[in-house]
């Protein structure tokens, strides 16, 4: 989720791009780079792997003349994240320049296709190839213009993207293209902005045009103009900006974490993107061969905190998926008990940052044992990828909350591809049901979407009414448990309160004992077709805590009027498969816990002693 800024207009470019790249920064922060047309048919370009403050460092003193330009923070995708790979890119004459953020699908294609004909590319991203292509079109035909050459270009382009051009030839205007990603326009007094957030520019204007799909804006000092793809002039919906800078830099948010929430439908798609190619799932790195994972006759996944409630829904995916046994291991305890691995042995370790000290180490001593490695993660170039054997990345972007969210949920579909693509090459699947299992999971972000359009206020407002407790349990059967799990370490990460999850058949085993009056108790139901016995099992054992004078606060599918006279809140969410009941019924706790904390007087993006990636054991 990369950040991008342009200008033009009468104010030093340089400055300008600098100033809202800082603001964008929480979007990436694996490269920066600035682009400046200085007005004599240059373009001056200058970039640097690593945070914005290794840009400053590389710029001149003085400012670059010239007031048009583009500048990019990068969250790293194709290609690690080093000064070469940083953007903005250009075409082998040094005139045209791109930023990106997205994903261009077919860029392997295109990319083909310019190598055939003798270009030289400069990266490893799927970025650059927009930039050639715009040459070649632009120079086929400089009298059109620029935006005629990023119109025939775009239309080319799969996947999601926002694109801005610029070109030393047309010194007074840049080029932007959107689909699928982010992109508004900032409307100033003899000045243009463009970025994928307004924080880029709200020192200079509050007053925003929101770009719609498949729409490319041309922009000089003096006003935008709006097509679609094809040329024809476009709707757009302009807006003015009432919150302070703060909150922009958090999308209107009151805080990070709420923003990322509301990321999950997004985070989900772009996960998955790409991903069924031919009938077949593929990872985004595989350095191990179908024979070779055939072989395979157990699984051990290793994670940490919320990522651990990740790979415990892993297990059931793939042991249903693929009939194989699949052991789930706190990383930080799993090297120490000395487990038995060998060639035939695959190790799924799971990490946000891909550089969590426990986690690397749990890799490390499998590799040792000579056991196969697969990782998933959310930043690319990360050391746990780099020493595993095969890599599926997660595409939920930068996240700034400490606690997990949108990432938690984009591990859990990571999971399921892994498990897919297990039980593709095992034969337990054929092309038809893994197509079939595809698509449902697809369906995931639009049931995400449901939920937080249903319970997001709600929820806050149970939440504050709740929050002088001083404990919370959480009870689940099957994929319900890791759910109540991971709603537990939410409110014990965000509030500081007691809070357990448990298996609810062990509920008579002990964890009654805890019940007392007004206790909230949050239940995650299972679902009345899917799982009808657990179902019943779990009306029980809310009759039982209710009976101890317990408050119930029932997650539940949508038309399940058996539990509402056992809730006292009842929480409904989607009707959807057994796998995918995790990723709405978690959405609500996530909420839940965000609120309490808010409301007992808390940060909820930085919670005392947590930082969000552990690198030391």
């Amino acid at each position: 989720m990369c950040g991008i800024v342009g200008y033009v207009g009468w104010r030093g470019a340089q400055e300008v791009l600098v100033n809202g790249l800082r603001r964008l920064e929480y979007r990436g922060y694996d490269s920066a780079g600035v682009a400046v047309v200085d007005g004599t048919g240059g373009l001056e370009v200058h970039r640097a792997a690593g945070p914005l403050d290794n840009l400053v460092a590389v710029l001149p003193e003085e400012d670059v003349s010239g007031t048009t330009g583009m500048g990019h923070t990068r969250w790293a995708t194709h290609g690690p994240p080093t000064d070469r790979n940083a953007h903005p890119h250009r075409d082998v004459t040094g005139k045209v320049a791109v930023v990106h953020n997205g994903i261009i699908e077919n860029f392997a294609a295109l990319r083909a296709e310019l190598e055939a004909e003798g270009v030289e590319l400069a990266s490893d991203t799927d970025s650059e190839v927009a930039a050639h292509l715009v040459a070649r079109a632009f120079g086929a035909d400089p009298d059109a213009g620029l935006t005629a050459a990023v119109r025939a270009v775009v239309a080319r382009l799969e996947g999601a993207f926002t694109l801005v051009f610029t070109h030393a030839d047309r010194p007074d205007e840049i080029v932007a293209a959107r689909r699928s990603s982010p992109l508004v326009v900032g409307v100033g007094q003899g000045e243009m902005f463009v970025a994928s957030d307004v924080a880029a520019f709200i020192d200079h204007t509050r007053d925003a045009v929101e770009l719609g799909q498949d729409q490319v804006v041309t922009l000089t000092a003096d006003g935008a103009v709006v097509t679609d793809f094809h040329g024809e002039t476009a709707r757009t919906r302009p807006f003015h900006v009432d919150w302070d800078i703060a909150a922009a830099e958090k999308g209107g948010h009151d805080f990070f974490m709420l923003k990322e929430i509301e990321e999950q439908p997004a985070s989900l798609a772009d996960t998955l993107r790409g991903h069924l190619v031919d009938g077949r799932v593929v990872l985004d790195e595989q350095r191990l061969s179908d024979q070779e994972l055939r072989d395979i006759d157990k699984v051990f996944v290793v994670a940490c905190g919320t990522a651990y409630h990740a790979g415990l829904l892993a297990k059931y995916a793939i042991e249903h998926w693929c009939r194989i046994p699949v052991e789930v291991e706190v990383a930080s305890e799993f090297r120490y008990r000395d487990p038995v691995l060998d060639r035939s042995t695959l190790v799924v370790a799971i990490s946000q940052s891909g550089e969590t000290a426990d986690t690397l180490e749990a890799v490390r001593h499998a590799r040792e044992q000579k056991a196969r490695v697969l990782a998933i993660c959310n930043t690319n170039g990360a050391q746990i990828p780099r020493e595993s054997d095969a890599v599926l990345y997660t595409h939920a972007g930068p996240e700034v909350g400490v606690a997990a969210t949108k990432t938690f949920t984009a591990q859990v579909i990571a999971c399921y591809l892994v498990g897919l693509a297990l039980a593709q090459t095992f034969g337990t699947k054929y092309a038809d049901e893994v197509a079939r299992e595809y698509a449902e999971l697809e369906s995931s972000a639009d049931a995400v979407a449901r939920v937080l359009e249903a319970v997001v206020e709600p929820t806050r407002a149970l939440a504050r009414d709740l929050a002088p407790s001083k404990a919370v349990l959480f009870l689940g059967r099957h994929v319900g448990f890791p759910v109540a799990l991971e709603g537990a370490l939410k409110l014990k990460e965000l509030a500081y309160m007691h809070a357990e999850g448990f298996a609810a058949g062990e509920l008579k085993h002990g964890p009654i004992a805890l019940i007392e009056q007004d206790l909230p108790v949050v239940v995650v139901m299972p679902s009345p077709k899917g799982r009808a016995i657990l179902h019943q099992k779990l009306l029980s054992n809310i009759r039982e805590i209710q009976a101890r004078g317990a408050r119930t606060i029932v997650v539940a599918e949508e038309g399940d009027e058996t539990v509402r006279p056992f809730a006292e809140h009842l929480i409904e969410v989607p009707a959807v498969s057994t796998l995918l009941q995790p990723l709405v019924a978690s959405i609500p706790l996530q909420v839940f816990a965000a609120e309490v904390a808010r409301a007992r007087g808390y940060d909820v993006d930085k919670p005392r002693n947590l930082a969000k990636s552990v690198t030391v054991e």
